[in-house]
Protein backbone atom coordinates (compact mmCIF):
# COMPACT_ATOMS: atom_id res chain seq x y z
CA UNK A 1 0.00 0.00 0.00
CA UNK A 2 1.25 3.47 -0.88
CA UNK A 3 0.54 4.99 2.53
CA UNK A 4 2.38 2.15 4.28
CA UNK A 5 5.46 2.71 2.13
CA UNK A 6 5.15 6.42 2.83
CA UNK A 7 5.21 5.83 6.60
CA UNK A 8 8.17 3.45 6.23
CA UNK A 9 10.03 6.05 4.20
CA UNK A 10 9.43 8.73 6.83
CA UNK A 11 10.64 6.45 9.62
CA UNK A 12 13.69 5.30 7.63
CA UNK A 13 14.75 8.88 6.90
CA UNK A 14 14.45 9.93 10.53
CA UNK A 15 16.13 6.71 11.65
CA UNK A 16 19.18 7.29 9.47
CA UNK A 17 19.68 10.81 10.83
CA UNK A 18 19.18 9.74 14.45
CA UNK A 19 21.57 6.77 14.25
CA UNK A 20 24.17 8.98 12.62
CA UNK A 21 23.75 11.65 15.29
CA UNK A 22 23.90 9.17 18.19
CA UNK A 23 26.98 7.48 16.72
CA UNK A 24 28.62 10.87 16.23
CA UNK A 25 28.01 11.85 19.86
CA UNK A 26 29.16 8.48 21.20
CA UNK A 27 32.18 8.36 18.89
CA UNK A 28 33.25 11.85 19.91
CA UNK A 29 33.00 10.95 23.58
CA UNK A 30 34.93 7.71 23.17
CA UNK A 31 37.51 9.30 20.90
CA UNK A 32 38.35 11.96 23.48
CA UNK A 33 38.84 9.27 26.14
CA UNK A 34 41.00 7.09 23.90
CA UNK A 35 42.99 10.11 22.77
CA UNK A 36 43.75 10.92 26.42
CA UNK A 37 44.91 7.33 26.96
CA UNK A 38 47.13 7.57 23.88
CA UNK A 39 48.58 10.86 25.09
CA UNK A 40 49.79 9.30 28.36
CA UNK A 41 51.13 6.21 26.60
CA UNK A 42 48.46 3.75 27.76
CA UNK A 43 47.10 3.23 24.23
CA UNK A 44 49.29 2.98 21.11
CA UNK A 45 48.17 5.37 18.39
CA UNK A 46 47.87 2.65 15.74
CA UNK A 47 45.27 0.84 17.85
CA UNK A 48 43.13 3.89 18.53
CA UNK A 49 40.84 3.73 15.50
CA UNK A 50 40.57 -0.07 15.63
CA UNK A 51 39.45 0.11 19.25
CA UNK A 52 37.04 2.94 18.45
CA UNK A 53 35.45 1.04 15.55
CA UNK A 54 34.99 -2.16 17.55
CA UNK A 55 33.50 -0.22 20.47
CA UNK A 56 30.97 1.41 18.16
CA UNK A 57 29.88 -1.99 16.86
CA UNK A 58 29.54 -3.27 20.42
CA UNK A 59 27.38 -0.25 21.33
CA UNK A 60 24.93 -0.63 18.43
CA UNK A 61 22.44 -2.93 20.27
CA UNK A 62 21.91 -0.17 22.85
CA UNK A 63 21.49 2.56 20.24
CA UNK A 64 19.24 0.92 17.66
CA UNK A 65 16.04 0.47 19.74
CA UNK A 66 16.28 4.04 21.06
CA UNK A 67 16.94 5.37 17.57
CA UNK A 68 13.89 3.55 16.19
CA UNK A 69 11.77 4.84 19.09
CA UNK A 70 12.73 8.46 18.37
CA UNK A 71 12.35 7.97 14.61
CA UNK A 72 8.76 6.71 14.96
CA UNK A 73 7.90 9.59 17.29
CA UNK A 74 9.32 12.21 14.94
CA UNK A 75 7.83 10.65 11.80
CA UNK A 76 4.31 10.28 13.18
CA UNK A 77 4.50 13.69 14.86
CA UNK A 78 5.27 15.26 11.52
CA UNK A 79 2.40 13.39 9.84
CA UNK A 80 0.06 14.39 12.64
CA UNK A 81 1.14 18.02 12.59
CA UNK A 82 0.52 18.24 8.84
CA UNK A 83 -2.90 16.57 9.31
CA UNK A 84 -1.92 13.78 6.93
CA UNK A 85 -3.06 11.04 9.30
CA UNK A 86 -6.41 12.72 9.78
CA UNK A 87 -6.89 13.08 6.02
CA UNK A 88 -6.02 9.44 5.41
CA UNK A 89 -8.36 8.39 8.22
CA UNK A 90 -11.17 10.42 6.65
CA UNK A 91 -10.46 8.64 3.35
CA UNK A 92 -11.36 5.31 4.94
CA UNK A 93 -8.03 4.02 6.22
CA UNK A 94 -8.54 2.25 9.59
CA UNK A 95 -7.31 4.12 12.66
CA UNK A 96 -5.19 1.09 13.59
CA UNK A 97 -3.28 1.24 10.31
CA UNK A 98 -0.27 3.15 11.78
CA UNK A 99 0.16 0.31 14.28
CA UNK A 100 0.38 -2.28 11.52
CA UNK A 101 2.69 -0.16 9.38
CA UNK A 102 5.06 0.56 12.25
CA UNK A 103 4.91 -3.08 13.44
CA UNK A 104 6.01 -4.30 10.01
CA UNK A 105 8.93 -1.87 10.00
CA UNK A 106 9.86 -2.82 13.58
CA UNK A 107 9.80 -6.55 12.76
CA UNK A 108 12.15 -6.05 9.82
CA UNK A 109 14.40 -3.86 11.97
CA UNK A 110 14.34 -6.46 14.77
CA UNK A 111 16.09 -8.92 12.44
CA UNK A 112 19.00 -6.48 12.23
CA UNK A 113 19.00 -6.10 16.02
CA UNK A 114 19.09 -9.91 16.43
CA UNK A 115 22.09 -10.23 14.12
CA UNK A 116 24.00 -7.43 15.84
CA UNK A 117 23.15 -8.17 19.48
CA UNK A 118 23.50 -11.97 19.23
CA UNK A 119 26.50 -12.30 16.93
CA UNK A 120 28.28 -9.08 15.94
CA UNK A 121 28.32 -7.21 19.28
CA UNK A 122 29.82 -10.10 21.35
CA UNK A 123 32.59 -10.54 18.80
CA UNK A 124 33.21 -6.80 18.81
CA UNK A 125 33.39 -6.80 22.63
CA UNK A 126 35.88 -9.68 22.47
CA UNK A 127 37.96 -7.80 19.94
CA UNK A 128 37.89 -4.72 22.19
CA UNK A 129 39.21 -6.83 25.08
CA UNK A 130 41.98 -8.24 22.88
CA UNK A 131 42.96 -4.79 21.68
CA UNK A 132 43.02 -3.56 25.27
CA UNK A 133 45.34 -6.43 26.23
CA UNK A 134 47.55 -5.71 23.25
CA UNK A 135 47.60 -2.03 24.17
CA UNK A 136 48.57 -2.91 27.74
CA UNK A 137 51.48 -5.05 26.57
CA UNK A 138 52.67 -2.49 24.03
CA UNK A 139 52.32 0.29 26.60
CA UNK A 140 54.53 -1.70 28.97
CA UNK A 141 57.20 -2.06 26.32
CA UNK A 142 56.94 1.54 25.22
CA UNK A 143 57.17 2.57 28.90
CA UNK A 144 60.69 1.14 29.11
CA UNK A 145 63.43 3.49 28.05
CA UNK A 146 66.70 2.17 26.74
CA UNK A 147 69.54 2.52 29.22
CA UNK A 148 67.26 2.87 32.28
CA UNK A 149 66.19 0.50 35.08
CA UNK A 150 62.53 -0.25 35.73
CA UNK A 151 61.07 -1.94 38.79
CA UNK A 152 58.19 -4.43 38.92
CA UNK A 153 56.38 -6.21 41.77
CA UNK A 154 57.33 -3.56 44.32
CA UNK A 155 61.02 -3.76 43.58
CA UNK A 156 61.29 -7.55 43.65
CA UNK A 157 62.12 -7.55 39.94
CA UNK A 158 64.32 -5.01 38.18
CA UNK A 159 64.68 -4.86 34.38
CA UNK A 160 67.36 -3.11 32.40
CA UNK A 161 67.19 -2.82 28.61
CA UNK A 162 70.09 -1.70 26.48
CA UNK A 163 67.90 -0.86 23.48
CA UNK A 164 64.48 -1.49 21.91
CA UNK A 165 63.73 -3.00 18.52
CA UNK A 166 62.72 -0.71 15.68
CA UNK A 167 59.03 -1.66 15.95
CA UNK A 168 59.08 -1.24 19.78
CA UNK A 169 57.67 -4.76 20.22
CA UNK A 170 60.70 -6.36 21.86
CA UNK A 171 63.76 -5.52 23.94
CA UNK A 172 67.39 -6.22 23.05
CA UNK A 173 70.26 -7.08 25.40
CA UNK A 174 68.12 -7.40 28.52
CA UNK A 175 69.15 -7.75 32.15
CA UNK A 176 66.78 -8.90 34.93
CA UNK A 177 67.40 -9.12 38.66
CA UNK A 178 64.85 -10.97 40.83
CA UNK A 179 64.64 -12.09 44.43
CA UNK A 180 63.31 -15.52 45.41
CA UNK A 181 63.20 -15.88 49.21
CA UNK A 182 66.85 -15.34 50.25
CA UNK A 183 68.29 -16.07 46.82
CA UNK A 184 69.18 -13.47 44.27
CA UNK A 185 68.70 -14.32 40.60
CA UNK A 186 70.14 -12.60 37.58
CA UNK A 187 69.20 -13.19 33.95
CA UNK A 188 70.59 -11.82 30.78
CA UNK A 189 69.23 -12.38 27.29
CA UNK A 190 69.81 -11.27 23.75
CA UNK A 191 66.08 -10.53 23.25
CA UNK A 192 62.92 -10.37 25.37
CA UNK A 193 59.26 -9.46 24.93
CA UNK A 194 56.11 -9.13 27.03
CA UNK A 195 53.33 -11.72 27.13
CA UNK A 196 49.92 -11.11 28.73
CA UNK A 197 47.79 -14.03 29.96
CA UNK A 198 44.07 -13.18 29.46
CA UNK A 199 42.91 -16.02 31.69
CA UNK A 200 44.79 -14.98 34.83
CA UNK A 201 45.55 -11.36 34.04
CA UNK A 202 49.27 -11.97 34.70
CA UNK A 203 52.15 -10.49 32.74
CA UNK A 204 55.39 -12.22 31.82
CA UNK A 205 58.69 -11.33 30.24
CA UNK A 206 59.86 -14.05 27.86
CA UNK A 207 63.66 -14.10 27.54
CA UNK A 208 65.41 -15.67 24.56
CA UNK A 209 68.99 -16.89 24.17
CA UNK A 210 70.57 -16.12 27.53
CA UNK A 211 71.88 -17.33 30.90
CA UNK A 212 70.39 -17.52 34.37
CA UNK A 213 72.41 -17.12 37.60
CA UNK A 214 70.88 -18.05 41.00
CA UNK A 215 72.53 -17.98 44.43
CA UNK A 216 72.95 -16.16 47.77
CA UNK A 217 75.02 -12.97 47.90
CA UNK A 218 78.51 -13.75 49.26
CA UNK A 219 78.39 -17.46 48.41
CA UNK A 220 80.24 -19.11 45.55
CA UNK A 221 77.78 -21.91 44.76
CA UNK A 222 75.85 -20.11 42.07
CA UNK A 223 73.71 -22.10 39.64
CA UNK A 224 74.27 -21.15 36.02
CA UNK A 225 71.73 -22.25 33.45
CA UNK A 226 71.88 -21.62 29.75
CA UNK A 227 68.45 -21.43 28.13
CA UNK A 228 66.82 -20.86 24.78
CA UNK A 229 63.51 -19.50 26.15
CA UNK A 230 62.70 -18.52 29.73
CA UNK A 231 59.56 -16.77 31.08
CA UNK A 232 59.49 -14.72 34.29
CA UNK A 233 56.32 -13.55 36.01
CA UNK A 234 56.29 -9.79 36.52
CA UNK A 235 52.85 -8.97 37.96
CA UNK A 236 50.45 -11.61 39.24
CA UNK A 237 46.93 -10.22 38.87
CA UNK A 238 45.16 -13.51 39.43
CA UNK A 239 43.88 -12.59 42.87
CA UNK A 240 42.58 -9.19 41.89
CA UNK A 241 41.65 -9.82 38.26
CA UNK A 242 37.97 -9.12 37.59
CA UNK A 243 35.77 -11.95 36.37
CA UNK A 244 35.52 -12.46 32.66
CA UNK A 245 32.94 -10.19 31.07
CA UNK A 246 29.80 -12.01 30.08
CA UNK A 247 29.40 -9.57 27.19
CA UNK A 248 32.35 -11.31 25.52
CA UNK A 249 30.74 -14.75 25.50
CA UNK A 250 29.16 -16.00 22.27
CA UNK A 251 25.41 -16.49 22.28
CA UNK A 252 25.78 -20.24 21.67
CA UNK A 253 27.61 -20.55 25.00
CA UNK A 254 24.89 -18.64 26.85
CA UNK A 255 22.04 -20.78 25.52
CA UNK A 256 22.90 -23.92 27.48
CA UNK A 257 24.34 -22.20 30.55
CA UNK A 258 22.73 -22.58 33.99
CA UNK A 259 24.64 -19.88 35.89
CA UNK A 260 22.55 -16.84 36.90
CA UNK A 261 24.97 -14.43 35.26
CA UNK A 262 24.79 -16.26 31.94
CA UNK A 263 20.99 -16.32 32.06
CA UNK A 264 20.89 -12.62 32.85
CA UNK A 265 23.17 -11.86 29.91
CA UNK A 266 21.06 -13.96 27.55
CA UNK A 267 17.86 -12.26 28.65
CA UNK A 268 19.60 -8.90 28.27
CA UNK A 269 20.42 -9.65 24.64
CA UNK A 270 16.86 -10.78 23.99
CA UNK A 271 15.70 -7.56 25.63
CA UNK A 272 17.35 -5.54 22.87
CA UNK A 273 15.05 -7.27 20.37
CA UNK A 274 11.92 -6.93 22.51
CA UNK A 275 12.74 -3.29 23.15
CA UNK A 276 13.04 -2.72 19.42
CA UNK A 277 9.52 -4.14 19.02
CA UNK A 278 7.77 -2.55 22.00
CA UNK A 279 9.16 0.99 21.92
CA UNK A 280 7.85 1.74 18.39
CA UNK A 281 4.38 0.57 19.48
CA UNK A 282 4.64 2.85 22.51
CA UNK A 283 5.53 5.72 20.19
CA UNK A 284 2.49 5.04 17.99
CA UNK A 285 0.20 4.81 21.02
CA UNK A 286 1.50 8.08 22.48
CA UNK A 287 1.36 9.86 19.14
CA UNK A 288 -2.19 8.66 18.51
CA UNK A 289 -3.28 9.71 21.97
CA UNK A 290 -1.61 13.09 21.47
CA UNK A 291 -3.87 14.06 18.56
CA UNK A 292 -6.37 15.60 20.94
CA UNK A 293 -3.85 16.61 23.61
CA UNK A 294 -1.33 19.40 23.99
CA UNK A 295 1.29 19.23 21.27
CA UNK A 296 4.66 17.71 22.18
CA UNK A 297 3.55 16.87 25.72
CA UNK A 298 3.63 13.20 24.76
CA UNK A 299 7.34 13.47 23.89
CA UNK A 300 8.13 14.22 27.53
CA UNK A 301 5.86 11.35 28.59
CA UNK A 302 7.61 9.04 26.12
CA UNK A 303 11.05 9.94 27.48
CA UNK A 304 9.91 9.39 31.07
CA UNK A 305 8.42 5.98 30.23
CA UNK A 306 11.59 4.97 28.40
CA UNK A 307 13.89 5.88 31.29
CA UNK A 308 11.71 4.04 33.80
CA UNK A 309 11.60 1.02 31.48
CA UNK A 310 15.37 1.09 30.89
CA UNK A 311 16.18 1.42 34.59
CA UNK A 312 13.85 -1.44 35.52
CA UNK A 313 15.59 -3.64 32.95
CA UNK A 314 18.99 -2.77 34.38
CA UNK A 315 17.86 -3.43 37.96
CA UNK A 316 16.28 -6.76 36.99
CA UNK A 317 19.42 -7.84 35.15
CA UNK A 318 21.54 -7.05 38.20
CA UNK A 319 19.20 -8.99 40.49
CA UNK A 320 19.17 -12.04 38.21
CA UNK A 321 22.95 -11.90 37.89
CA UNK A 322 23.35 -11.94 41.68
CA UNK A 323 20.74 -14.70 41.98
CA UNK A 324 18.40 -12.41 43.90
CA UNK A 325 15.61 -12.77 41.31
CA UNK A 326 14.42 -15.93 39.62
CA UNK A 327 15.41 -16.18 35.94
CA UNK A 328 11.84 -17.26 35.22
CA UNK A 329 10.75 -13.77 36.27
CA UNK A 330 13.96 -12.14 35.13
CA UNK A 331 13.54 -9.27 32.73
CA UNK A 332 10.30 -10.62 31.29
CA UNK A 333 8.06 -8.82 33.78
CA UNK A 334 9.46 -5.44 32.67
CA UNK A 335 8.54 -6.10 29.04
CA UNK A 336 5.10 -7.30 30.12
CA UNK A 337 4.64 -4.14 32.17
CA UNK A 338 5.49 -1.96 29.17
CA UNK A 339 3.06 -3.93 27.02
CA UNK A 340 0.31 -3.32 29.58
CA UNK A 341 1.17 0.41 29.58
CA UNK A 342 0.87 0.48 25.78
CA UNK A 343 -2.53 -1.23 25.94
CA UNK A 344 -3.65 1.19 28.65
CA UNK A 345 -2.61 4.21 26.57
CA UNK A 346 -4.48 2.83 23.54
CA UNK A 347 -7.60 2.17 25.58
CA UNK A 348 -7.40 5.43 27.56
CA UNK A 349 -9.72 7.45 25.26
CA UNK A 350 -12.33 4.68 25.45
CA UNK A 351 -11.93 4.52 29.23
CA UNK A 352 -12.41 8.27 29.47
CA UNK A 353 -15.53 8.13 27.32
CA UNK A 354 -16.90 5.29 29.43
CA UNK A 355 -16.18 7.23 32.61
CA UNK A 356 -17.86 10.38 31.29
CA UNK A 357 -20.92 8.50 30.12
CA UNK A 358 -21.20 6.78 33.50
CA UNK A 359 -20.82 10.11 35.26
CA UNK A 360 -23.54 11.64 33.07
CA UNK A 361 -25.88 8.73 33.78
CA UNK A 362 -25.25 9.08 37.50
CA UNK A 363 -25.98 12.81 37.31
CA UNK A 364 -29.23 12.17 35.40
CA UNK A 365 -30.28 9.61 37.98
CA UNK A 366 -29.72 12.11 40.81
CA UNK A 367 -31.70 14.82 38.97
CA UNK A 368 -34.65 12.48 38.44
Amino acid sequence: MIFRRYIHKEIAEKLGWIIGLLLLVLTSHRFVGYLADAAVGELPGELLFQLLGMKMLASLPKLLPVALFLAVILALSRLSQDKELIIVSAAGVPSAFPFWAVSQFALAFAVLIVIISFFIAPRAELQVAKLREQAKVEADVSGISAGQFREFSQGERVVYVEQLSLDKSSMLNVFLQLRQDENLGVLNAARAHYVFSPGSGSRYVVFEQGRRYIGSPGDKDYQITKYRTYAVLLDDEEQKAPPAKLELLPTSELLGATQPGHKAEMQWRISYVLTGLLLPLLAVALTRFAFSERRYTFILIAIMIYFIYSNLLGISKSLVRRDKLSPYIGLWWVHLLLLLVIILIIKLPAIRRWYRSRKIKATDAVVR
